[in-house]
């Protein structure tokens, strides 16, 4: 071989090798910009959950009544106290019943120790002795601009010289109930009484100091003057023997002569009437129904009854240390809810205007009341019941009711 074909093939050799070569290289990259990452917006933060705050505990307030156990009362209370539960759940009513004859003594005597309930509820046959002792709260501002619903009468029974001492709950006074199938109209005077009872008709007059005042209007008598000085007369004694005459036609005839021995005669039937106040006209009703009908005690010479005309209501202990607690509990239960159950279930008078009246019972309580004497709370009223209230001095005993009068007189003024 030539020197001259050994060279050429060198040379394409050479060239093939290189292009091989280039063939082999990778490549070259371009350079790429880093891409920019955009900023992530954060996510708000979550709003923290308010605290729940947990209720307070309620107020507990304490609470004194002396309806009868199982009493109309009692039951219509109950119910007015349950629905307070669901309206006023900021409070806790606590609940007790004392005796009536324990009530006013068990709760002087709590006080006086420093104890006792924050309120009760009671008549007000004492209110002005338990105030000028300072047994019972003065209220006069802490219920300033709250009593306009109620009547000026109510008002002034819980008031004393001037001062409120309680909520006004009803009123009471004593009249005449009679079952309309056995005594188709009430005797509208003291000879028409009389008559019927000599006449054998049964009657059970509740004879009493408290019971029987109203008869003292009838024959024109008067207890106190002006002044408040005792002053029974001629018309108390005339008024004493009447009703001395009466108990002896119900003793001779063996009729009841108060009003608890009168309950079962008058709700069974065997006696036609009986006197007595309003907060028996629950048990009256749920006896006679329909039969049941209510009338003003009779009038008589001197005019027409007047029977002692009381307020019930709440008193408030000085000792309470929650006062104004016990004030809102005390005027829900005066409130129109409350006073219509316990006007219609359990016979009260309400106190409070609001509620409507359209119980013809309900309208012959307002119409026998609208004469009575409203109790005065003067410290002379204590004179009346230790001087007047002896009167089996003159029905059993037999002493001439002028002469009783006269020494009660004198020894009221002694």
């Amino acid at each position: 071989m030539n020197i001259k074909k050994i060279s050429w093939m060198l040379i394409t050799f050479l060239i093939v090798s290189s292009m091989l070569l280039a063939a082999c290289q990778p490549k070259a990259v371009e350079p790429v910009e880093p891409a920019v990452e955009e900023p992530v917006a954060e996510a708000p933060a979550a709003e923290e959950a308010a605290p729940v705050e947990e209720a307070p505990p309620p107020v507990e307030v304490t609470f004194w009544h002396a309806y009868g156990t199982g009493s109309a009362e009692e039951v219509a209370l109950g119910k007015v106290l349950e629905q307070a539960a669901v309206d006023m759940p900021q409070y806790k009513i606590n609940v007790l019943q004392v005796p009536f004859n324990d009530i006013f003594n068990k709760y002087r005597t709590d006080v006086a120790a420093g104890g006792g309930p924050d309120m009760f509820i009671a008549p007000n046959d004492s209110l002005g002795d338990d105030a000028r002792a300072g047994l019972i709260a003065d209220i006069t501002d802490l219920a300033a601009g709250k009593l306009d619903p109620y009547t000026p009468l109510s008002v002034e029974g819980m008031s004393v010289e001037g001062k409120l001492y309680g909520i006004p709950e009803s009123l009471k006074a004593v009249v005449f109930w009679y079952n309309t199938d056995l005594l188709a109209e009430a005797p509208a005077t003291t000879d028409e009484l009389k008559a019927l009872m000599e006449g054998g008709t049964p009657v059970s007059i509740s004879y009493g100091c408290y019971h029987h005042w109203g008869f003292y209007g009838a024959f024109g008598g008067e207890i106190f003057d002006e002044s408040w000085k005792v002053v029974a007369g001629e018309g108390i004694a005339d008024a004493m023997t009447y009703l001395n005459d009466l108990y002896q036609i119900s003793k001779a005839n063996g009729w009841p002569k108060n009003d608890s021995d009168g309950l079962a005669p008058f709700s069974e039937g065997t006696v036609v009437a009986i006197t007595n106040g309003n907060w028996a006209m629950g048990d009256y009703k749920n006896a006679l129904g329909d039969k049941l009908a209510v009338a003003p005690l009779p009038s008589g010479p001197g005019g027409p009854s007047n029977p002692l005309l009381g307020v019930d209501g709440f008193y408030f202990n000085p000792n309470s240390q929650n006062m104004e607690a016990a004030l809102e509990v005390a005027l829900y239960l005066t409130g129109e809810f409350a006073q219509g159950v316990m006007m219609n279930e359990a016979g009260h008078v309400p106190a409070n205007t609001g509620v409507e009246v359209t119980d013809p019972l309900m309208q012959g309580l307002l119409e026998a009341f609208s004469t009575g004497y409203v109790r005065p709370q003067v410290p002379e009223l204590g004179l009346y019941w230790s001087n007047f209230c002896g009167t089996d001095q003159v029905f059993e005993v037999g002493t001439p009711a002028a002469d009783w009068v006269a020494t009660a007189t004198e020894n009221a003024n002694k």
